[in-house]
C-alpha cells in the first residue's frame, strides 16, 4: 500500500505564504514528502478552507491528489463529532464552525487507509484529535509542522 499524508489548511497557508512564520518548516515537510515518494493528498473541505482567502490555482495541484468528501467520510465524521461535541467544553474554544471541518478531515484521514498523517500547523486541532483518541483509535497520527521535519524524523538538517 502506498504511504499517505493528508495536508491540512493550515499547512497550505504557511506553504505559500513566505513570510509566515512557519512556511520553512512547511516547505521542509513538503520537500521531504515529494523527495520520500509520499503521497500527498488535499480534500476537498480543505480546498473550500483555503479559497476563503486564497485562490484555487495558488495550490500545488502538480504534487496533490484529490481527496472528496464521500458517504462513508460522513458516517465516520458524525461519530467524530459526536466525541468532540460531547466534550467541547475541554478544548476551551467558543462555538467554532472549523470544530465539523476538524471532524470531517479527521474521518477522511480515518478512512483512507493509505493516511498515515494528518499534516497541520493548528494547535486547537491537535486538542481534538487528543480528546478523539481517548475514545477511539484513529489509525493516522499527527504531524505537526510546528516542529521542523528534520527533527521529526530525526535526520540532519543540510538546509533548504
Amino acid at each position: 500500500m502506498t504511504h499517505s499524508v493528508l495536508l491540512d489548511t493550515s499547512f497550505f497557508i504557511r506553504l505559500l505564504n513566505e513570510n509566515d512564520k512557519l512556511h520553512h518548516n512547511a516547505l521542509g515537510y513538503f520537500k521531504y514528502f515529494l523527495e520520500n515518494d509520499i503521497v500527498l493528498k488535499c480534500s476537498t473541505i480543505s480546498v473550500a478552507e483555503y479559497c476563503v482567502g486564497g485562490h484555487f490555482d495558488e495550490l500545488p495541484w502538480k504534487n496533490l491528489q484529490v481527496l472528496p468528501f464521500n458517504v462513508n467520510h460522513g458516517i465516520r465524521a458524525g461519530e467524530f463529532a459526536r466525541i468532540v461535541f460531547t466534550h467541547k467544553g475541554r478544548l476551551q474554544l467558543d462555538d467554532r464552525n472549523i470544530i465539523p471541518n476538524d471532524s470531517k478531515l479527521f474521518a477522511q484521514a480515518d478512512s483512507d487507509k493509505s493516511v498515515t498523517h494528518f499534516v497541520t500547523s493548528d494547535q486547537k486541532s491537535k486538542s481534538i484529535y487528543n480528546i478523539l483518541k481517548e475514545y477511539i483509535d484513529p489509525h493516522f497520527e499527527i504531524i505537526d509542522i510546528n516542529m521542523p521535519y528534520h527533527e521529526t524524523y530525526g535526520i540532519i538538517d543540510f538546509g533548504i
